[in-house]
């Protein structure tokens, strides 16, 4: 009986062996160039590839292709099916056999050319999502690029005039697409244009180069390191606009070059700066100017010195900045004049109550700029003081001394924290405490005073209080909800266009003259409501 058995397993052996050896099969084939037509590129046409190795997956079988391409290869039973065809000057490709005896190959030349015919460096990159940022980076690390879209949809409703009709409405404050790289590990370069308002204005343009981690230089159209909360990006504001002395007195993009250097406690920066390139407006006059009148462009030097106690804590920080940037008259506007001016805490109400109108035979201006902030976790409380001294060319005329501030405060409800950015001394995208995000509530008050009577400057002051709410879902989206209140001073007429009291006979006027109310009493105050929807990626 055993001897039985013993053959019946030797004859079922047998036949598995002869099932598994039908099974195993030759595969033949070609391995050819694919044939490549590219703009700027030679012509490439298929050609025989001696050399390549076709490789099994998952197994240790290869062979490599003779001269006219053609290789040979044993499939076994339930390998993959699956031919890895590589050779040093083209690209690897997979092939999926799926019981084919032939198989003819295209590989693709590993070598790329621009438009210009030039053979241009590979590296191949990697995308992933950065706190929402889709980036592509390279393996080693050293070029990486993405971009960054930004979206704020406004709405705002403006109660309590009385003097004057301001409009509530809606809008599209930002539409913001950026392209940011970094190339060889030490350059990096941004492109950021805005399309809101039915048109392209140009933002970030420029070159940066950065030796090591505490130094770089910078070149073309940014910020002027000057102001906490001007430099901090829009995408993290923490109310809706920013204060009515940085959008009026503190410098924003210009065109020209400066240098960073920020080590641990310590940031110190300064450059030279010159014209707003950035709007339409802006940018035909400085040319029409220039061309008609062949007037200098004008220039500012621009320097910043930020201390940073607790630099690299992750949970607390304390910021002092000290800023004067000195600017003489550029040609934005008319030749000789600058021109101070400001809205409300609400974009959708275009009208600018606070304006000096343009100050004539300007010779230079001197800003200065004090800035301290601290948070703690889930606290924040910021303020800046900032001052602007016009100097005429004419003797006579006194200098003209223009002035504000503000302090701030906020707060994360649900174990969020506060982040700062240490090299560029500004805070970033907060840290939200739950799954589900975070909840932020803020506070602020804000000052400015543009009118200097010995300097027959009235342009108005305006004070106002702003309580913010704000929703992160997560890190690209946030829902934020600002709520105002704004006093305007009897010398905020928009240019002497807007009513500011009214005289002895009940008659609205802009005269701050001929009005009967006290000071306190006069100038247009109003309610902001205002809605924001932000997005960004």
């Amino acid at each position: 009986m055993r001897t039985v058995q013993k053959l019946l397993t030797a004859a079922l052996m047998l036949v598995s062996a002869t099932s598994l050896a039908a099974q195993s099969r030759t595969v033949a084939g070609t391995v050819r160039s694919r044939p490549v037509v590219m703009v700027g590129a030679p012509v490439q046409v298929s050609a025989p590839i001696a050399g390549a190795v076709v490789h099994l997956k998952d197994e240790t079988i290869s062979v490599r292709t003779d001269a006219n391409g053609a290789f040979r290869i044993e499939m076994p039973a339930l390998s993959s099916e699956i031919l890895v065809v590589s050779h040093p000057d083209y690209d690897a490709a997979e092939v999926t056999v799926a019981g084919q005896t032939t198989i003819d190959v295209l590989l693709l030349s590993s070598i790329r050319y621009n438009q210009y015919g030039v053979v241009v460096d590979r590296k191949p990159v990697v995308p992933e999502t950065r706190d929402g940022l889709m980036v592509f980076e390279s393996k080693d690390g050293v070029y990486r690029f993405w971009f960054d879209v930004r979206l704020n949809i406004d709405g705002a409703l403006i109660t309590g005039d009385k003097l004057n009709e301001n409009g509530s409405g809606a809008e599209v404050r930002r539409a913001r697409m950026a392209m940011k790289g970094q190339f060889r590990e030490n350059w990096y370069g941004e492109l950021d244009i805005d399309f809101a308002d039915s048109r392209a204005d140009l933002k970030d343009a420029y070159l940066m180069y950065m030796p090591n981690r505490n130094f770089n230089v910078k070149w073309g159209n940014f910020k002027e390191v000057f102001s906490m909360e001007q430099n901090t990006s829009s995408r993290y504001l923490t109310f809706m606009e920013r204060p009515m002395v940085t959008r009026a007195l503190t410098p924003a993009r210009t065109l020209g070059t400066h240098v960073v250097y920020s080590r641990g406690w310590l940031l110190a920066a300064g450059g030279v700066h010159f014209q707003d390139v950035g709007g339409w407006e802006e940018v035909q006059n400085r040319k029409d100017n220039n061309a008609d009148f062949g007037a200098d462009e004008g220039y500012s030097l621009t320097g910043k010195v930020i201390l940073m106690p607790f630099a690299g804590d992750n949970t607390k920080g304390l910021h002092f900045g000290l800023a004067q940037s000195y600017r003489t008259a550029k040609l934005d506007d008319d030749i000789g004049t600058m021109r101070f001016d400001v809205r409300g805490p609400a974009n959708v109400n275009r009208r600018k109550y606070v304006d000096t109108d343009r100050i004539q035979n300007v010779d230079h201006a001197v800003h200065a700029n004090f800035e301290a902030a601290g948070y703690y976790k889930g606290w924040k409380v910021a303020g800046e003081y900032t001052t602007a001294a016009i100097t005429s060319k004419v003797d006579s005329i006194a200098v003209a001394d223009l002035k504000g501030h503000y302090v701030a405060a906020s707060r994360l409800l649900f174990g969020g924290g506060y982040q700062y950015n240490a090299n560029d001394g500004e805070f970033t995208q907060p840290r939200l405490g739950r799954g589900w995000g975070d909840l932020e509530v803020a506070a602020r008050y804000e000052y400015i005073n543009l009118t200097d009577l010995g300097a027959f400057v009235q342009g108005g002051g305006s004070e106002a209080w702003t309580l913010g709410m704000n929703f992160y879902p997560n890190n690209n989206v946030k829902f934020m909800v600002n709520y105002s209140l704004v006093n305007n001073d009897r010398y905020a007429n928009g240019r002497g266009r807007l009513n500011v009291g009214t005289t002895a006979t009940g008659a609205k006027t802009p005269n701050p003259q001929l009005i009967v109310e006290k000071d306190g009493k006069a100038g247009e105050d109003y309610r902001v409501l205002a809605f924001r929807v932000q997005v960004s990626f």
